[in-house]
C-alpha cells in the first residue's frame, strides 16, 4: 500500500473528514473517468481540447478539480474520447 493510501485510511477514521470525503465522491468519480478515458485514447489535454473545442486550460482545471463542468461540457468531453455520458442516481 502506498503512502497516500495509508494516510487516507488514517484520515477516514475521522468522521468529519470521512463525511467530506464522501460528499466529494461525485467530483472524484467524474475527474477519474475523464482522465482514464483520455489516457485510454492516448490523448494529451491539448489533443482533447482540439477534439472537443474546449480550451486546454479548462480541461486542466476540470481534471484538477478546480472547476465544476456543466453537463454539456461533460458531454463534449465524452464525445471527444469516444464515450457515452451516463448520469445515474443510486
Amino acid at each position: 500500500m502506498n503512502d497516500f493510501k495509508r494516510h487516507l485510511e488514517r484520515q477516514l477514521e475521522d468522521p468529519e473528514f470521512a463525511a467530506e470525503w464522501e460528499r466529494q465522491r461525485p467530483e472524484r468519480e467524474y475527474i477519474e473517468a475523464i482522465i482514464a478515458a483520455r489516457i485510454e485514447q492516448n490523448l494529451t489535454q491539448e489533443e482533447l481540447a482540439r477534439k472537443t473545442g474546449i480550451r486546454q486550460s479548462n480541461i486542466s482545471r476540470i481534471e484538477n478539480g478546480n472547476c465544476s463542468p456543466t453537463v454539456a461540457t461533460l458531454q463534449q468531453i465524452a464525445n471527444g474520447v469516444g464515450k457515452t455520458l451516463h448520469i445515474e442516481f443510486r
